[in-house]
């Protein structure tokens, strides 16, 4: 009965400490409330150990009981239910733009840049489940790998498919990568437009300058965080293609334009980012999800059922049956004395 239960008025249970104190003085006391007639004969003392009499005291049990289920009532016990419910603002629409040159394939970060990244935007996706996420890729030109959407699962099938591609010509157009982003979020309605642009050389290649595409996503409220992925001295990168259609790989030094992406995330309120390996990696993308936070509005329902009905109700039994004991079995119950007892007589 009390599984689940709350009171609304705990403070009236402090009365039920006058439970034992009653217990103490009707079994002390009890004899003297109760009528009391002498004979001089003692046979009639044989009546003190009847059966009913010595039920009595399941009266006084009856009026704790009355008491205790009273007590309960007035504490207003009361079982509570909840549900929630859950109410997303408009969120944030997030594209990656990914450079896929075949720079992406050195051996800097394990296994590869290239696939260090992916891990790591993947789970990015999965801490995003409110947002709209879409992938841009670019080499020496730029194109949407996925429009912004809410289906994760094609989100992450089309990331894992991202591979250094050779029908794309071989460069970094970062101007290119960073203005088809901003092409796909111009028109968005999301509380907040964001751009993650990751490269790991220069811009060489596109016939977009990065600045005009930074100025442009500044003018659409484009956010944009930029992270330079590499490690600052040599990597072990490919340099040419092998006649069986292998990498060769060599030491090459890594270069990486820092002025023009710090230029770029400046422009756009955003921020940049230096990756020189998995874990410097991986703190970023948790760094600019804590940034990127959707508003979530979480309204709980509570719905209250009184239960003092039921204890007043089982109070009130219980008050009945003892009344009606006392006034029917137990009313000739007499606690019977012997004068002769009371002298002493044999």
């Amino acid at each position: 009965m009390f599984k689940d239960i709350y009171f609304a008025d705990p403070e009236f249970l402090v009365i039920l400490i006058v439970i034992p104190l009653a217990i103490f003085f009707w079994f002390k006391f009890g004899k003297l409330t109760q009528a009391t007639l002498k004979y001089s004969s003692l046979s009639l003392l044989k009546l003190n150990n009847s059966f009913i009499s010595k039920l009595r005291p399941l009266l006084n049990i009856l009026r704790i009981i009355v008491i205790l289920f009273l007590v309960v009532a007035v504490s207003r016990p009361q079982s509570k239910s909840t549900s929630k419910r859950i109410k997303t603002s408009r969120g944030i629409d997030i594209v990656m733009v990914i450079d896929i040159s075949s720079s992406m394939l050195s051996k800097d970060l394990k296994p590869d840049r290239l696939t260090a990244l992916k891990n790591v935007a993947s789970n990015f996706i999965d801490d995003r489940p409110n947002d709209r996420i879409g992938l841009v890729v670019y080499a020496a030109e730029s194109y949407t790998k996925t429009p912004v959407t809410t289906d994760k699962l094609i989100l992450k099938q089309s990331l894992s498919e991202i591979n250094y591609e050779s029908l794309l010509e071989d460069g970094t157009a970062i101007g290119m990568g960073l203005s088809t982003a901003v092409n796909r979020l111009k028109e968005s309605t999301a509380k907040s437009k964001v751009i993650i642009l990751l490269t790991d050389g220069v811009n060489n290649s596109g016939f977009i300058d990065p600045r005009i595409a930074a100025e442009l996503a500044a003018e659409y409220e484009i956010k944009t965080y930029t992270i330079g992925l590499g490690t600052n001295g040599m990597a072990l990168a490919p340099v040419s293609i092998l006649p069986n259609g292998n990498f060769q790989f060599s030491q090459t030094k890594v270069e990486i334009d820092e002025d023009l992406l710090r230029y770029i995330s400046d422009k756009t309120s955003g921020r940049y980012f230096r990756a020189t390996d998995n874990l410097e990696l991986q703190n970023i993308y948790d760094e600019i999800n804590k940034l990127e936070k959707t508003e979530i509005t979480e309204t709980i329902f509570t719905n209250v059922s009184e239960k003092y009905r039921s204890f007043v109700l089982i109070g009130l039994i219980f008050f009945i049956i003892e009344i009606i004991a006392r006034k029917t079995i137990f009313k000739s119950c007499l606690l019977y004395t012997s004068d002769a007892a009371d002298e002493g007589l044999g």
